[in-house]
């Protein structure tokens, strides 16, 4: 028999661990991992000796900004940001125009990717109307997102009709969300709370880019730990699959583990930019408005790098968020004005790749974080997230011995900047395959639109 692909002669990253070996492809699937050097024969060998093949990256946490905002970004620019940062599969997010709170929304969303991804896909709507919820769960979502947040002087990123902080609604939101079995995803933030502290900030005249970080990480993070704290209440009282936004301090990671440690159904995600970019004032400092969403505070780093290795953290998304330079640039004097979030998928693997390089976390652990976990956690596994006979042949190929500077002229966002320009890292990819196929091949995009297929959680 005559396979379709083989990867010779690379290390591979398995449940069972890192080892030499051969990966045989056939029909989109992996068929088997065979001793190095002992591949059968194949329509298409290609030698991988001295690099690393992984699963891909499944990002459950990703603003592709269409439909209604195509001047940051669309999915086919993100989705090739997608496969040159080592993503396969991508899952958006509902904060677009129109909003995908209605299965109409849904589905019509989803018909735009199907035209233009260039990997795999799915998308979060969002469950603020819960007539619509079961109906969306059937129609493939493999999550819902809520924000408990709307943004004072300013309409987007957290738009009015998907920002829910009242407690009432958020409960009859949850009740239908666990009754689809599906994963509820939420951005935490104490609105009221939060008004307090930036109608004091204002009342100083304070409003740049410094008073917004600062407002954001008073008290300690308090906005963040008191919308956790309810959040963990309100999946004890409804038993939906709480999925935590953004865990970003000391307090959350506390009170996220004892969470699990009491069986609570809680899993949380890590925001990349928590401990790259907005853990460090002097990043808030040079970089302004590029660098925020928001500032960590002071010793936030260490415990979520705990966390990470340990286990109360299960998902690193990359909250892959793209503006506009002009949309950045009030920032300087206005942030409240300005758009927060940073574009990270592109980069987000290797930042991390430096770690493990670095000591800080395994590689085997990394692989949980950004594909196995992910998978489990919204569904997919074991057909993604996984190397093993049976499992689609998502796979990036990395150079873990590389060193390279980030530059934005390499950026394929639409957005055209990084804030990480400038950053040296460690471990880049060279090859990645959706479904056992090159969409980003010697470091170059080879993939067409349209190649990317909707992924549905296998509980549906």
């Amino acid at each position: 028999m005559t396979y379709d692909l083989l990867l010779q002669g690379g290390e591979v990253v398995t449940p069972e661990g890192t080892y030499g070996a051969d990966v045989v492809i056939d029909e989109e699937r992996i068929a088997g991992l065979t001793e190095m050097g002992r591949g059968p024969a194949a329509r298409e060998t290609v030698d991988v000796a001295g690099l690393t093949i992984m699963p891909g990256g499944i990002d459950s946490h990703t603003h592709l900004r269409e439909p209604g905002y195509t001047h940051k970004e669309d999915i086919s620019t993100g989705t090739q940001a997608a496969a040159a940062g080592g993503y396969t599969t991508v899952i958006g997010m509902p904060n677009v125009d129109p909003p995908t709170n209605t299965v109409e929304t849904y589905l019509e969303a989803i018909d735009l990717y199907r035209q233009k991804a260039f990997v795999d896909f799915n998308h979060n709507p969002s469950p603020t109307v819960p007539s619509e919820v079961q109906g969306l769960a059937e129609a493939g979502a493999i999550g819902f997102k809520i924000y408990m947040i709307e943004d004072t002087g300013r309409d987007y990123p957290h738009i009015p009709g998907i920002g829910v902080f009242h407690h009432g609604h958020l409960l009859e939101i949850a009740e239908a969300v666990a009754a689809t079995g599906r994963p509820l995803m939420v951005h935490p933030h104490d609105q009221t709370l939060m008004e307090t502290i930036e109608q004091r900030s204002w009342a100083r005249g304070e409003r740049d880019h410094r008073a917004y970080a600062r407002a954001f990480a008073s008290y300690e993070g308090m906005v963040w730990d008191a919308a956790t704290a309810f959040l963990i209440r309100l999946q004890e009282a409804t038993g939906v699959h709480l999925h935590v936004l953004h865990t970003k301090t000391p307090r959350m990671v506390t009170l996220i583990r004892e969470a699990k440690r009491r069986g609570l159904h809680v899993t949380a995600e890590l925001n990349p930019v928590a401990v790259f970019l907005c853990n460090d004032w002097d990043n808030i400092e040079r970089w302004g408005p590029y660098a925020l969403s928001t500032w960590t505070g002071p010793g936030a780093t260490e415990p979520l790098w705990d966390a990470l290795r340990e286990g109360t953290i299960d998902v690193i998304g990359t909250d892959h968020a793209p503006h506009t330079r002009e949309e950045k640039e009030i920032g300087w004097t206005d942030m409240w004005k300005a758009h927060g979030g940073v574009p990270q998928i592109q980069h987000a693997l290797s930042l991390f790749l430096t770690e493990v390089d670095a000591g800080r976390i395994s590689l085997q652990r990394l692989v949980e974080l950004t594909s196995t976990n992910p998978a489990r956690t919204f569904g997919l596994y074991p057909r993604k997230g996984v190397i093993q006979p049976g499992s689609d042949a998502d796979l990036v190929v990395v150079d873990r011995g590389a060193a390279t500077t980030i530059s934005e002229a390499d950026v394929l966002s639409k957005c055209g900047w990084t804030p990480f320009d400038g950053r040296e890292v460690r471990g880049v990819p060279v090859h990645t395959l959706v479904r056992g196929r090159f969409v980003y091949r010697d470091k170059a995009i080879v993939g067409d639109p349209g190649w990317g297929q909707l992924v549905r959680p296998s509980r549906s």
